[in-house]
């Protein structure tokens, strides 16, 4: 992710998620994109018993005021507000904790015990104060996988 793209990440995070909280609803992850002619702030919600689409424009509305009095991102952008989905993403350390037991697929920036890519059971999310660690089974194999290398988590639908 470019500089200027994660600050206007963190900028929006910011300002949104206090927000967001004292109406209890979760914000999940945020995407600034830079096109060429503008913006796309993605924006995922989620809460206890799921986002309703009144939830989305009530939080476009807010959202978009914020981003406009901050003026964050600079200059013309499209706000995109919606659930995480089925694959939700997996972001934060209360994530990891919330989603144990659950089928993952994570993407490595370096191969863990030669593999890129794995799609298991989450069995533990590990914070040893030092290092933070998600153990993931895969077919009956063990991987521990440092999150420092994770570049991409999501729960994986169960059919």
């Amino acid at each position: 992710m470019s500089g200027a793209v994660n600050t206007y990440r963190e900028k929006v995070v910011s300002l949104v998620q206090p927000v967001l909280e004292s109406q209890g609803i979760e914000l999940v992850d945020v995407d600034c994109v830079k096109g060429q002619s503008r913006w796309t702030v993605r924006i995922y919600i989620d809460k206890e018993g799921g986002i309703t689409l009144d939830d989305c424009a009530m939080v476009s509305g807010e959202v978009g005021d914020l981003l406009d009095v901050h003026e964050i991102p600079p200059g013309p952008y499209n706000l995109e507000v919606s659930s995480p989905g089925l694959d939700r993403p997996l972001v934060k350390d209360r994530d990891f904790m919330k989603y144990q037991g659950h089928t993952v697929k994570v993407r490595v920036a370096e191969k863990v015990e030669g593999r890129k890519h794995f799609t298991g059971k989450l069995v533990e999310f590990v914070d040893n104060g030092v290092e933070k660690n998600l153990l993931v089974d895969v077919e009956g194999q063990l991987y521990s996988i440092p999150l420092s290398m994770v570049l991409e988590a999501n729960l994986q639908y169960e059919f």
